[in-house]
């Protein structure tokens, strides 16, 4: 594994200098692909066209027509999202799209100049947080290949943390960015709802669903999140804080199941900003707990929507857990919201209410670092299929954070806090 990775803002400043070539750059993160295959962080490797792309960006910059920041930087896209000429799998065996344009997303970001060399590997249809179910074989945590890296934007995490790439672009609809930046110890960046065009994208839940920007730093996820939002180049991030912050803390719920680790770290980072003259208050969100039944009575049918024709000609193709969860959509009907039809509005409301008196929400992204995998054969009786649903109830009791400020319309970053992932 690569120790240290410059960041795009230091490997900018060599490319517009000429001190480093995006050719060399982008083969550079060939090798880093081609030398840990064994963690899948790829479906589709773009390694010809990358190169053409880099060749055209040397040449533009030694001609002086430099874009800015993100010109001649490899960066790779989650496959879930449309890159021109190339499958969108999903990481399905279900038939992919071939995309004959790119989505408002990618298109934003090749004009900014960056350069896409790959679509990375994720849970099947984003519909999990473990991304142990892909037709591609499951995403390892670079660290311990026994080991979890999250999802469904893993491969993302993973490509960020090996150095095969300086971005990537992830889609979050309950946490799919945030989770797999904690536990691999990178950055990501749900946006607000809406601030980022999801044309382009496969659906899991078009209330809920985010595409949102993945580095190794808060100052780079910010260079791709100008690019991705205004189709401008990226800026210089002034990360100076020229005042006091307050800093609300809701720890009911969010910190009732906490792993020793996770606590430890939550508290460091609480005394450091305490230390640096920030002010740490308690704040309470009002029917947080209700973050669960409100999440799936969105995801599960607006997923199963979608998904409804293909499951009648392909279900076969779906692996057992995905195919189950849609199962279970379907049974999802607008009769369900009779009793509960204030919840989405009281949960969302809540959670935005509570930023009312403060700059931030400080919460952990998941109760433990990062769990073993626990991939199983596909299960062949009704109890074997039964059982599926218990990844469900244990991932959403994992990361019921992510899902709880999901539902709000603030944007949520995921900044990493420690360095134990891995237990």
């Amino acid at each position: 594994m690569i120790s240290v990775v410059p960041s795009i803002e230091q490997i900018a400043a060599q490319i517009k200098s000429g001190a480093v070539s995006p050719v060399d750059l982008v083969r550079r993160c060939l090798d880093r692909i081609d030398a840990r295959l064994e963690l899948n962080a790829f479906i589709t490797v773009m390694a010809d066209s990358a190169v053409s792309a880099a060749q055209a960006a040397a040449h533009e910059i030694e001609s002086g027509h430099y874009r800015g920041l993100l010109h001649g930087i490899p960066i790779s896209v989650k496959d879930l999202i449309d890159v021109a000429g190339t499958p969108t799998t999903s990481g399905s065996a279900v038939p992919p799209r071939l995309a004959t344009r790119d989505a408002t997303i990618v298109s934003r970001l090749r004009g900014a100049g960056a350069i896409i060399i790959g679509k990375t590997n994720l849970h099947e249809f984003a519909f999990g947080t473990t991304s142990e179910e892909s037709a591609f074989g499951p995403v390892h945590h670079p660290r311990d290949l026994s080991r979890s890296a999250g999802g469904s934007s893993s491969g993302a995490a993973v490509a960020l943390v090996e150095g095969m790439c300086f971005g990537s672009v992830g889609t979050d609809t309950g946490g799919s960015i945030r989770i797999p930046s904690a536990l691999c110890g990178t950055v990501g960046l749900k946006p607000m709802r809406g601030e980022l065009p999801c044309d382009g994208v496969v659906p899991l839940s078009t209330t809920l669903d985010h595409v949102g920007p993945m580095a190794k730093s808060v100052a780079d996820v910010a260079i791709l999140f100008d690019a991705m939002r205004s189709n401008v180049e990226g800026g210089v991030v002034d990360s100076s804080m020229p005042r006091p912050y307050v800093f609300g803390v809701p720890e009911a719920y969010f910190f009732d199941r906490l792993d020793r680790g996770v606590r430890a770290a939550l508290t460091r980072t609480r005394n450091a900003l305490t230390a640096a003259g920030h002010e740490i208050r308690t704040v309470k969100i009002e029917h947080a707990d209700r973050t669960p039944d409100v999440y799936l009575h969105i995801v599960l049918p607006e997923a199963s929507w979608y998904h409804g024709p293909l499951l009648e000609t392909h279900a076969d193709r779906y692996s057992p857990g995905v195919r189950l969860r849609l199962e279970m959509g379907r049974l999802s009907t607008a009769d369900v919201w009779t009793v509960n039809d204030r919840s989405p509005v009281c949960v969302c409301t809540s959670g935005d209410a509570a930023l009312t008196s403060t700059v931030s929400d400080t919460t952990p992204t998941s109760i433990v670092s990062a769990p073993s995998c626990t991939r199983s054969p596909a299960p062949s009786t009704m109890p074997e299929r039964l059982s599926v649903l218990k990844p469900v109830i244990v991932t959403s009791t994992l990361y019921a954070p992510t899902e709880m400020l999901g539902n709000t319309k603030s944007p949520v970053l995921d900044v990493t806090i420690g360095d134990d992932f891995v237990p």
